[in-house]
């Protein structure tokens, strides 16, 4: 069950909505955590069963980790023991299959057998209730957050079906105050209600319209530059507006319920630099990554290479939290280590700046191509999409893309391009139309209209996930 299906819009979240509001203000964390266990359930029993342990094993770990004496070192021993475990577990799940495959591939090229093995499911969300809940145990060892004693407003953290499945990366410290006492009223959920309007309109309108059209452009054997920089470029808009429109909806359930969740994106396809990007682009993970990765091995606290080696690392190990099931994810976090290593080497240079136009360009460029690797299925075809990017395989259109090309997508393309750049109109338009009543209608009424229309897509073809939820 998706956000984006007939199951959650028609039935779960209006059965769940009524429950809750009926609720006393007591008893909703418990609604709230029996209802995320369903929605989590649903997806796989088993599943929900592994996000049941980890969750009383990082709860229990928290108050061991509070009972620990300050100076002695079992405390430490105890964190370092549960973020390992923790670990361990996401990389059984994340990397089993690939080590196989990877063994496998070099035992046959000597000519041995294959090892037989069972391929391993990644559950949903694993990687976002992990980061969550070494963050939490963190801030408990370094006092920057209480205990929490209650394990039900713990288990209500981890689980908010809002965000446990694809993020954002929700610390416990952002929702603690609102864990014990929050604000459900209509306000809050006319405005959340519209905020997941915007966000299912960001999914189904763009990201799922260009959905086919990415996957036709990464299954083609030798594509030409027409073919690679059009598929390119349509899986930058779909993978935007896919994890932005789902946190975007994320935001409005959490508002809804009377949370209220930091955003996760700030217009990065305006950015001037990579680490301009890094700041715009899925700021929980990138976030996370500076406070609990980068800052731990040091920062930029011993010198420069060690910082630029913080730098490489942190990212590479970001690539890696992406998935395994292809060694790409890795190549493109180094990737986007070692651009930042250079763009930080150039800023601190007597070497003069870029136009900010040219900037704006050159950090585009770098990060669709970065993307190629990314979307990928594996190696040999980022280099076959590379080859053609750069005209190897000519320059004309190919059959199979021309053949699948509607102008339905050429509209969805266009809805996303004018969503990336219209902020930078939005004040003049506002300071111009603002006082014409048709615009301001528009602008209220547009969310309603353009979920109505999603409904009925919907309603009218399969379901297409969120990209998120492989990672």
């Amino acid at each position: 069950m998706v956000f984006a299906s007939l199951e959650f819009l028609t039935l779960f979240l209006p059965l769940f909505m009524l429950v809750y509001a009926l609720s006393p203000s007591g008893g909703r964390n418990v609604v709230l955590l029996i209802g995320s266990w369903l929605f989590y359930g649903w997806l796989s029993p088993l599943f929900l069963l592994l996000h049941m342990v980890l969750t009383v094993i990082a709860w229990v770990g928290g108050l061991l980790v509070d009972r620990s004496r300050e100076d002695g070192r079992g405390r430490v021993r105890l964190l370092a023991a549960l973020i390992w475990l923790n670990t361990l577990v996401l990389c059984w799940y994340k990397y089993a299959n690939i080590l196989a495959a990877t063994y496998n591939e070099l035992i046959t090229s000597y000519g041995h057998l294959p090892m037989e093995w069972q391929r391993v499911a990644l559950p949903a969300g694993l990687s976002f209730i992990v980061l969550q809940a070494i963050s939490y145990l963190v801030d408990v060892h370094r006092h920057k957050v209480p205990v929490e004693r209650s394990f039900v407003n713990y288990a209500t953290y981890i689980s908010m079906f809002g965000h446990s499945i694809a993020g954002p990366i929700i610390r416990y410290d952002w929702v603690r105050r609102e864990l014990n006492q929050r604000y459900f009223n209509w306000t809050n959920f006319s405005l959340g209600a519209r905020r997941f309007m915007i966000g299912m309109c960001m999914k189904v309108l763009v990201a799922d319209t260009l959905s086919p059209l990415v996957d036709i452009a990464f299954h083609l054997e030798n594509p030409s530059f027409l073919d690679a920089w059009l598929g390119c470029l349509a899986y930058s808009l779909q993978l935007f507006f896919d994890f932005a429109g789902y946190s975007c909806m994320a935001i409005g359930l959490g508002l809804m319920l009377g949370f209220h969740f930091p955003e996760n994106f700030n217009r990065p396809y305006l950015a001037s630099s990579i680490q301009d990007f890094w700041r715009r682009w899925h700021l929980s993970l990138s976030s996370w990554l500076r406070d609990y990765l980068y800052i731990a091995l040091g920062g930029n606290r011993f010198g420069t290479w060690k910082t630029y080696r913080n730098l490489f690392l942190t990212m590479a190990i970001a690539g890696l939290w992406h998935g395994g099931d292809s060694w790409n994810y890795l190549l493109w976090g180094s990737a986007h280590g070692v651009a930042l290593c250079v763009d930080r080497a150039w800023s601190r240079s007597t070497l003069p700046g870029l136009p900010k136009w040219l900037a704006h360009v050159l950090t585009l460029l770098f990060v669709c191509l970065a993307w190629t690797l990314f979307r990928a299925p594996d190696f040999h075809t980022a280099l076959d999409m590379y080859a053609g990017q750069f005209g190897m395989h000519g320059f004309a259109l190919g059959d199979a893309l021309a053949v699948s090309v509607r102008p339905l997508h050429g509209l969805a393309a266009l809805l996303g391009v004018l969503c990336v750049i219209a902020p930078i109109w939005q004040k003049r338009v506002l300071h111009r139309f603002g006082h014409v009543r048709p615009f301001v209608w528009m602008v209220a009424l547009w969310p309603v209209l353009g979920f109505m229309l999603c409904f009925a897509l919907i309603a009218s073809r399969e379901s297409v996930p969120f990209l998120y939820f492989q990672f």
